[in-house]
């Protein structure tokens, strides 16, 4: 802040020598970090600097910032002061303190202490240096007016720019206060206004409730006078036997109730709705009667079959005329559907049966089935003796049987006027939808009174099922109709309907299970199609859950097909339990011929089972899921895409018991090929004749039993039980043979030459051909055998040079430039499944015999000598 301010004399207001500004006290707290400096009042450089006129008295001695150059003071003046540094500020201070000279006191701001200790830097001790003080006055003075110039300047603009300011102020007040005065005029004025048209407004109020009055009820007399108007017209036109024109008139009618309906007015709509049906009754009893009457002439409706219908679709000399009467009056009734919508309330259901919603059927075919209806009712209700209950079959087939008949004159006849009159109904389905009412009434009345008895339901359910299935696939209904399976959905009824399918499932299962016939297969005479060997109880067990899965696939909710399909799966638990007990019992004969039977068929209910895991079993999952407000799309996508099923715990459990039987077949073979091979693995394989000493090899006599007791129960096996099951039965014991021969005979054993031939020859020659019969290349499924027979009738040759190599392998010496690795080398050999390290005890059993006599005895001494 006092950077631009100059040094006055002490003498009075005229300048005195331009000395450079002294900073104030903040400046220097602010540049140097400590606390002001404040010379004392009475301090000697105090009083020494007043005592001179204007200029700082020159100390004698140097100063230690004496020696500091005029650029660096000069680079001081050009900064934010003229000043020293801190350090140079105590050593100044410590040098005045030190000569007596000049003092100066930490705590005041010194300035004729500065102006002091400035002269003493610049000029120093040497009186001749005074000659400079001319340069550096007027360097002081420039740098003096300088800074006057920018205070000036400063000085200058900064007052405009505040009196603008203030100006812009000034003038938004008083704009603001003007307006504030006109705003409140004017609510004074508006006041004023207000108060003066509120008697007005008032009467205004009053006036326009009058206006808005009269003007309902001028449109409430315009509605009377429209209604009026139309019943007078309608009148009119029957007065001059103009029933086309009366019946559009009505159903005009009929569309203006249906607007007023949501009007208030109660006795307009009492009204109107009177009107319509006065003229409504007028004109649907005379078409009525006038259609009745065609529908007679044409014999109408049809007892018989279409063939033997006498004049339905004949064509006889009067056949145009009645046609086009039934075509007239036909579109007629129409025009009356509106109307007859209105004042008729169709028979509903009560609200348990959850049928979906549906619209009225079309007047002219109602009146078509009228004929129907009364003799519906007659046959089936009351005392007839045709309304009995453990005879539904009666009611359901008369009711296909009127469908059958009615249809081709349906469609031929009826569909195209309904066409022609621009209608979307079909003609076949609207009357077929007509006649299922009366089955759905039919029911909801008998039900109750059979539930209990198990017998009469079941053959209920049974004899709806196939009316249901003729229904949809010979006449075309559609599932969006009310159909009897939503009477069957009601609660009580389907949980009834739950209990009579388990029952039986269960009897059933236990006559199939106790049958003798029921583990041998039907198809055991023919062998295409005898395949998987499937005993009769597990066939017949699939048929009935594929029944059941036909009986309940037409449910219209997806959450009562899942019910169903829980069914199914407790069924299937429970036979699976019921042929673990079977099985269980057969363990002593785990080759006999039931217990190959009871594999079949597990084998067989699994792969079915993971054949319907994709079908609609898994889509009712899909169907609950997309019923569920809560489920996403994207979690409907995952669920599709999912490769689990519904079936995948029952295919686990099922393939699981499969596993567990194989196993002890094998296991059963397995033991008696090791009781056949004790004598073959006693062989003295170290003391037989070389290839070359036999004219022809021949198979070892010790290896017969055991060959012999797998080729019969190869052969026993493969005739009891399917393909797919034999493979695996084979291909496990082949494993088991290959690690017993390979374990208990080769590495128990030293072989010569030719015991090391007649391994090969019993192997290559004899067991593996007894497999040939199930795969191309048995000795795959022997890789042990075959490759330690390489092993030990390799030349002396090539066991040398690769007992070479794989001790250098083992020691990890490295390889010479042309000798392969180990893995190389034994590959070259055809050995790929041998460890290295068995390969060297494989070359270290081979032998070479020696002969000698030793003593007198005469007695062979056989020394087995390494060749390596």
């Amino acid at each position: 802040g006092g950077a631009g301010r100059a040094l006055r004399a002490p003498g009075g207001g005229s300048r005195g020598p331009p000395v450079p500004a002294a900073p104030s006290c903040e400046w220097k707290q602010r540049l140097v970090g400590r606390r002001p400096w404040r010379g004392r009042k009475g301090s000697p450089s105090r009083r020494r600097a007043e005592g001179l006129s204007g200029l700082p008295a020159v100390v004698g001695g140097a100063s230690p910032a004496a020696s500091r150059s005029p650029q660096s003071f000069s680079r001081s003046l050009e900064g934010p002061g003229p000043w020293p540094s801190i350090a140079e500020k105590e050593n100044m201070a410590s040098t005045a303190i030190e000569k007596k000279e000049v003092t100066r006191d930490l705590d005041h701001c010194d300035i004729p202490y500065y102006v002091s200790e400035f002269v003493e830097r610049e000029l120093g001790n040497d009186y001749d240096s005074l000659g400079k003080l001319d340069g550096l006055i007027e360097k002081l003075s420039e740098n003096k007016k300088h800074l006057e110039e920018q205070v000036l300047t400063v000085s200058s603009e900064v007052p405009k720019r505040i009196q603008n300011a203030l100006k812009n102020a000034e003038d938004s007040k008083k704009s603001l206060s003007q307006l504030l005065e006109e705003e409140t005029v004017l609510s004074e004025s508006i006041n004023s206004h207000l108060l003066k048209a509120q008697p007005w407004m008032e009467d205004l109020d009053v006036l326009i409730g009058q206006v808005e009055e009269i003007e309902r009820h001028l449109a409430y007399l315009k509605w009377i006078s429209r209604i009026e108007e139309l019943s007078d017209s309608i009148q009119q036109y029957l007065m001059t036997n103009n029933v086309p024109e009366a019946a559009s008139t009505l159903a005009f009618m009929a569309e203006l109730d249906i607007k007023l309906q949501e009007s208030s007015c109660s006795h307009l709509l009492a009204f109107v709705r009177s009107t319509v049906k006065f003229w409504h009754k007028i004109l649907k009893d005379k078409l009525t009667s006038d259609f009745e009457e065609v529908l007679t002439q044409l014999r109408w409706p049809f007892v018989g079959p279409p063939q033997s219908q006498a004049f339905g679709l004949a064509a006889p000399a009067n056949a145009p005329e009645v046609y086009n009467n039934l075509e007239m009056l036909f579109c007629q009734l129409l025009k009356l559907q509106t109307s007859d919508e209105l004042l008729t309330k169709p028979k509903q259901l009560p609200e348990k049966y959850p049928l979906p919603p549906s619209s009225p059927i079309v007047l002219p075919i109602q009146i078509m089935l009228n004929p129907l209806q009364k003799r519906f009712k007659y046959h089936f209700t009351g005392n007839k003796q045709t309304n009995v209950l453990n005879k539904p079959e009666w009611y359901l087939t008369q009711v296909l049987m009127w469908i059958g008949n009615h249809s081709k004159f349906l469609d031929d006849k009826i569909q195209p006027i309904l066409d022609k009159a621009g209608s979307s109904v079909n003609a076949g389905l609207e009357f077929s939808r007509a006649l299922v009412m009366l089955i759905l009434e039919k029911l909801a009345a008998d039900i109750p009174c059979l539930l209990y008895d198990d017998t009469l339901f079941c053959h209920l359910v049974d004899e709806v099922l196939l009316f249901e299935r003729e229904l949809y696939s010979v006449h075309g209904y559609l599932s969006s109709f009310p159909s009897c399976m939503h009477i069957l959905s009601e609660e009580s009824c389907f949980q009834r309907w739950l209990t009579v399918e388990k029952k039986f499932a269960l009897q059933k299962m236990d006559s199939m299970l106790s049958s003798e016939a029921a583990w041998i297969s039907q198809y055991k005479d023919i062998t295409d199609v005898d395949e998987m060997k499937v005993p009769d109880c597990a066939e017949t067990f699939m048929t009935l859950l594929l029944v059941i899965t036909d009986r309940y696939k037409n449910l219209p909710t997806a959450s009562r097909k899942l019910q169903f399909l829980g069914l199914q799966k407790e069924l299937i638990d429970d036979f699976r339990i019921r042929l673990t007990q079977v099985m269980k019992e057969e363990t002593r004969a785990s080759l006999g011929f039931r217990y190959c039977a009871i594999l079949n068929a597990v084998n067989y209910i699994a792969t079915v089972l993971a054949d319907w895991a994709d079908n609609v079993l898994q889509q009712a999952e899909l169907e609950v899921c997309a019923e569920s407000d809560t489920v996403s799309q994207l979690q409907l996508g995952q669920l599709a895409s999912m490769e689990s099923s519904v079936f995948d715990d029952m295919i686990n459990l099922l393939e699981r018991l499969k596993h567990d039987m194989l196993t002890r077949q094998v296991d059963h073979v397995f033991r008696e090929v090791k009781d056949a091979a004790k004598l073959y693995k006693k062989e003295r394989w170290l003391s037989l004749p070389s290839q070359a000493e036999q004219a022809v090899m021949s198979l070892s006599s010790t290896a017969c039993p055991m060959l012999q007791t797998l080729r019969d129960r190869l052969l026993q096996l493969e005739q009891q039980l399917c393909h797919s099951l034999f493979k695996i039965f084979w291909q496990m014991l082949a494993e088991k043979v290959d690690l017993y021969i390979y374990q208990e005979i080769i590495m128990a054993n030293h072989f010569n030459e030719g015991g090391a031939a007649q391994l090969q020859f019993d192997m290559s020659r004899n067991l593996f051909p007894l497999f040939s019969h199930y795969c191309k290349r048995p000795e795959n499924y022997f890789k042990h055998i075959k490759e330690a027979c390489i092993i030990l009738n390799l030349n002396i040759g090539s066991a040398l040079l690769l007992k070479d190599v794989l001790q250098s392998a083992s020691e990890n010496e490295p390889l010479k430039p042309s000798q392969p690795s180990a893995t190389a080398a034994l590959n070259e050999l055809g050995v790929y499944k041998l460890a290295q390290r068995d390969v060297e005890i494989l070359l270290n059993l081979r032998a070479s015999r020696v002969g000698s006599c030793v003593d007198n005895a005469k007695v062979y001494r056989w020394t087995t000598l390494k060749l390596f």
